[in-house]
């Protein structure tokens, strides 16, 4: 756990920011550098802010204080503070009240707090239990990346700034929507966390649930913090537990990752070699309100897949009446809006047009809008537009605790109907999309999983 005074850097070399005292300083696109374009006049980041971040596990656990009023004597910084916490969530309740406890009476404070927010519902509560004793909810920022990168918040522009997707993007057009969070990595030597968390805990509870709630929100009345976020805990308040037909886990055996032999989940260091959790979870979820009803959600997230990728799907119903369906070259599919997340960050609509040349011959092709060809620059890190949010107080790209809860409460209920059964792992082999009961998963509706 790292003191930021007045504010932390982000996991990059290139920000540059100005002086806290520069008025400049409180407009974001003045005070940061995004990837290789051109860096205002300023500090940089690197030299100014590590100067000014304070590691304070030792001082805390040896109770001498954090010595804030000595450092804002040198430095100016008034008080403020942004208190960064990367902590396994047993500690937490521990570094909380020792934060708390010394907070400056002067200035503002922040607490940053990483995933995961407790391990389950009941661990939520007490720890959200322990920062209401010190901290106002304005003052907490529970932080999920996949937040502030700049694809899934293009879904708000792409649905609310275009008047052509907003009157489709209900039940009445959508066939069903798919998110895929998939990675090729393994554990990482995580394996101590990951044996308690599982890719449910890791990436569903979080990452995989904003997502759906960000495709599936109704237009919040501005994009003020709350507004955006009363629209989002309204998705996750309708979406009911899947019943275990309709969810799949998987933990990946031996197999290849770009052509290298790779050890099963069992095999990496620091893992039971009985291990039972899972490494790979796929679900159909429902959102039962007015503009969703009857239409399915399929979800996937898994480690050691055959590629990286984070995409949103949505799969729009076929023509009604098809008279071009035996002149296609191919069958015709169905338009497809497809947001890459990453890597590749852009958008891509998939519509059938005429080939070139004699008769009516129909194939499939696709637009594509791609970040770095249009806008030639690079793309911020979401961790740096993160943190500079939270150091400006806009909570709008953070999970707020009623968003925590639902989550929980909908994973609890998985993870509860998991103790019942005993899955025959490893399921599925490294390199490949995952277990072969995903794929039923979908086939049972007709459907199959995008495969690019």
């Amino acid at each position: 756990m790292k003191t930021l005074d007045p504010f932390r850097r982000g996991q990059h070399q290139r920000s540059v920011l100005r002086h806290p005292d520069d008025p400049a300083f409180r407009h974001a696109p003045l005070g940061l550098r995004y990837g290789d374009s051109p860096a205002p006049p300023g500090v940089a980041a690197q030299p100014f802010l590590l100067k000014r971040r304070k590691a304070l596990a030792r001082e805390l656990r040896e109770d001498r204080g954090d010595r804030s009023e000595q450092r804002d004597k040198e430095r100016g910084t008034r008080g403020n503070r942004v208190y960064y916490l990367a902590t396994p969530p047993a500690v937490f309740p521990t570094v909380v009240q020792a934060v708390g406890k010394r907070r400056s009476a002067q200035g503002w404070t922040r607490l940053i707090i990483e995933k995961p927010f407790g391990h389950d519902l009941a661990s939520a509560r007490e720890l959200q239990q322990v920062i209401e004793q010190y901290f106002d909810e304005k003052e907490v920022f529970r932080i999920d990346h996949y937040l502030g990168k700049e694809t899934v918040q293009n879904m708000l522009a792409l649905r609310f700034a275009n008047g052509i997707f907003e009157p489709i993007w209900n039940r009445q057009f959508v066939d069903h929507i798919q998110i895929t969070v998939a990675e090729t990595i393994g554990i990482e030597g995580r394996a101590e966390y990951y044996e308690k968390a599982g890719a449910v805990r890791d990436i569903f509870q979080n990452h995989m649930l904003q997502l759906v709630a960000i495709t599936a929100m109704e237009p919040p009345i501005d994009f003020t913090a709350d507004s955006v976020r009363n629209e989002k805990v309204k998705v996750l308040r309708a979406m009911h537990t899947p019943g275990p037909k309709s969810v799949v886990r998987g933990q990946y055996g031996r197999g290849y990752i770009e052509g290298e032999e790779v050890p099963s989940y069992r095999e990496e260091p620091g893992v039971d070699p009985q291990s039972m959790t899972e490494t790979y979870v796929a679900a159909k979820l429902y959102v039962d309100n007015w503009r969703w009803a009857d239409t399915p959600f399929y979800v996937r997230t898994g480690k050691r897949l055959a590629r990286r990728e984070t995409t949103i799907a949505i799969q729009f119903k076929r023509a009604p009446h098809p008279p071009f369906e035996e002149l296609s070259a191919e069958r015709l599919r169905p338009n497809v809006l497809l947001v890459h997340v990453q890597p590749d960050e852009g958008v891509s609509l998939a519509i059938g047009v005429k080939v070139p040349g004699q008769g009516m011959t129909i194939r499939t092709v696709h637009m594509d809008f791609l970040y770095g060809g249009a806008f030639r620059t690079g793309l911020p890190e979401a961790y740096e537009r993160l943190i500079l949010d939270a150091m400006l107080g806009d909570a709008t790209l953070f999970t707020r605790i009623d968003e925590v809860q639902e989550q929980w409460a909908l994973v609890d209920a998985i993870v509860a109907a998991w103790a019942r059964d005993r899955p025959a792992f490893p399921n599925y082999a490294a390199g490949t999309w995952g277990p072969t009961a995903a794929d039923e998963l979908m086939e049972r509706d007709g459907r199959s999983w995008r495969r690019r």
